[in-house]
């Protein structure tokens, strides 16, 4: 099993406080420390934990950032080599305040990830058409999310899109997503819906019959809801051990999601291995450290 990503890295600043301060408050009690980040390195970290041969395409300043990159890929056995170096530009960092429940608020700046462009993904072409899945998600600039996924359409590969962070993109990107994995604020910006409190079931059958792609809607501590062409289910989520941290916790399922959809063909039971993946990766801290390996999961 052969998965391609594209998606960011970053460095990941936590901040641990006992509470998000307000607007013009100072607290004085955080924690800080520093580690591994990026929505596209996490699943494709967590999808070599799983299992999948793994090649990551992103995108690192010449910096000393960007070598720990490097470092963690070869620790992890991820293939690097379609990985844009950067001159003169800052590895993306992601500042995390994370609250004593674990509830987690970023600030993101892109750096050397806003150079990857169309041609990029063109040049990676036979290392997509060589996998099985690609997973992209939106750190990166939408031009080259969405010329890798037209890329895996064309070349008949499996495409699950996930559209975090939230963003405006081209109507035709949708295009080329077989599977697509929102959260509710995802969805509702999606819809243009605003926070109106539409069942999720409504809102994941209202996605796919706009996208034209199967869906599952991601809704934290209450699972999930999978809309494809067995039609519309929930999927009871996972309790976790405890609440650490929910950083990486989405990463942690997207991959996971990937991996059980190649391996068992059905949407619905990838989903219910992707709520373990997610509970496992809540209930410790920091991310890399908290995505699980095969063996902490129960069997497909």
């Amino acid at each position: 099993m052969k998965v391609t990503v594209a998606g960011g890295y970053g460095v990941g600043l936590v901040m641990r406080v006992h509470r998000a301060p307000e607007a013009g408050e100072s607290l004085s009690d955080g924690v800080l420390s520093r580690g591994h980040g990026g929505k596209g390195s996490n699943q494709a970290v967590a999808a070599r934990r799983l299992g999948a041969g793994v090649a990551l395409l992103t995108a690192v300043g010449d910096d000393a950032a960007g070598a720990d990159a490097q470092r963690l890929w070869a620790q992890e056995g991820i293939d690097a080599t379609g990985v844009r170096v950067v001159p003169e530009a800052s590895t993306m960092t992601g500042f995390i305040v994370v609250d004593a429940t674990g509830e987690n608020r970023i600030i993101i700046a892109p750096g050397a990830l806003e150079a990857l462009t169309p041609e990029d993904a063109e040049a990676q072409r036979a290392t997509i058409a060589g996998s099985d899945a690609l997973i992209v998600s939106l750190e990166v600039p939408a031009a080259f999310a969405g010329a890798a996924l037209r890329i895996a359409r064309e070349e008949g590969v499996l495409t699950v899109f996930n559209p975090a962070p939230a963003k405006d993109v081209p109507a035709d990107l949708w295009a080329a997503a077989d599977i697509v994995t929102p959260n509710l604020t995802e969805a509702r910006a999606l819809l243009g819906i605003g926070d109106e409190a539409a069942p999720s079931h409504e809102l994941a059958s209202q996605l796919r019959a706009r996208l034209g792609a199967d869906v599952v809607l991601t809704l934290g501590g209450e699972g999930s809801v999978v809309a494809d062409a067995s039609g519309i289910r929930p999927v009871a989520a996972v309790a976790p051990d405890r609440v650490v941290d929910t950083t990486g916790a989405g990463d942690a399922f997207t991959a996971a999601l990937t991996v059980g959809r190649l391996a068992t063909g059905s949407l619905a039971a990838a989903a219910a291995f992707a709520a373990h993946a997610g509970a496992h990766t809540v209930a410790r801290p920091d991310v890399i450290p908290a995505l699980p390996r095969r063996d902490d999961l129960p069997a497909f």
